[in-house]
Parts: structure tokens; sequence; C-alpha cells
């Protein structure tokens, strides 16, 4: 019974002792060989290990600042800059980034993207948030109480003035509600 045991050891042991090592090897077409014989016994070289991946060029460092991840905005600072930023590089889709689309309809939502793609050709004048004090004509600013130092208001909505391009020297408002969700500051169409 003992040696029935130790059988399978030693069939075990035998197999092991004659593991060998895997050779990479380039063979004599330039093709990748993996053996476990010499590369010499097969007329090849051994294959050098991988070369180590090169530094990014500023090309791709620039593209992969333009698919990185966005942060979301958390104030209505950060909300104000990130639709700046989207007027300055002309951008809609980093405008529409910005925005809750969740609810909308096909043909909506193709609608809002052609008016975002307008209003980013725009001269930006000015972006500013706005709470529900504010819609409702009550007193306070956003800026007043953050220079008082309170806490400022929550936030409900942000408008963006741009310059008319059609030489009369007029302004257009457009306003997108804000609502916040999971920690961040989201637009609405048509706030």
């Amino acid at each position: 019974m003992r040696a029935l045991l130790l059988l399978p050891l030693l069939l075990f042991g035998a197999v092991a002792g004659r593991a060998q090592d895997i050779h990479r090897c380039l063979g004599a077409d330039g093709q990748l060989v993996f053996t476990d014989r010499a590369c010499a016994d097969l007329k090849a070289t051994p294959a050098p290990d991988a070369p180590a991946a090169a530094p990014p060029s500023p090309a791709t460092e620039r593209i992969a600042e333009r698919i990185a991840p966005a942060r979301c905005a958390a104030d209505a600072q950060a909300l104000k800059q990130s639709v700046a930023d989207a007027f300055a590089t002309r951008d809609p889709n980093q405008l529409a980034g910005l925005m809750l689309w969740g609810g909308r309809g096909g043909r909506s939502t193709v609608a809002d993207l052609r008016g975002l793609a307008a209003l980013v050709r725009q001269p930006l004048l000015d972006v500013d948030a706005y709470d529900a004090a504010q819609e409702a004509g009550t007193s306070g600013t956003l800026s007043s109480a953050a220079a008082a130092g309170d806490a400022p208001p929550a936030i409900t909505g942000l408008t963006v003035r741009t310059a008319v391009r059609d030489g009369s020297g007029g302004e257009a408002a457009t306003r997108f509600a804000v609502v916040r969700r999971a920690g961040c500051l989201w637009l609405r169409p048509g706030g």
C-alpha cells in the first residue's frame, strides 16, 4: 500500500526533473521561435528581451490629454471654467461632456448638439451662475455670498452670454439648468 502511495511521487519527481527552460530564439527568417532546445541547435540567435517602451512623443501626450477621463465640476467656479474652456477650444463635444443627457430623446439630443456646436462658435462674453434666490428675484448673489465668507448657495442655473456675430454688437444669453449628481455639477439643456 505504501509503495502505491510513493509511486505517484516518484513519477512526479522524474517528470519534474526533466522540465527544461524555454528559449526565445530568432530564426534565420526573423521569426520568433520558442523552444526547449538551445538556439544554436536550431541555427538561430537568442532573441533580445522585449524593448523598453519608448517615451511618448509630444503629439501622443497632447492626444492623451484630450482623451483622458474628464473630471467633473465639483463647484460653480469649476463648472464656469469648464464652460469657458469649451469655448476657448470651440469644442461642442467638450461642452456636451458637461451635460447630463439622461431622459433625452434622439431628436432632441441631436438638436441640442447642433445648438451647442453653433453656440461655441460665438465669442464668449461671460458665464454666470445663479441660485434659486436670484431666480426668484430676491437679494443675494453667488459672488456676494462667497465674498462674505459664507458657504456659496447651491447653484440652480448657468447663463452663457455670447456676442452676436451679425455686426449689431448685440448679445445673446443661453441658460442651462444645473443639477448636482454624484458630487458633480451638470448642465441640463433649456434651463
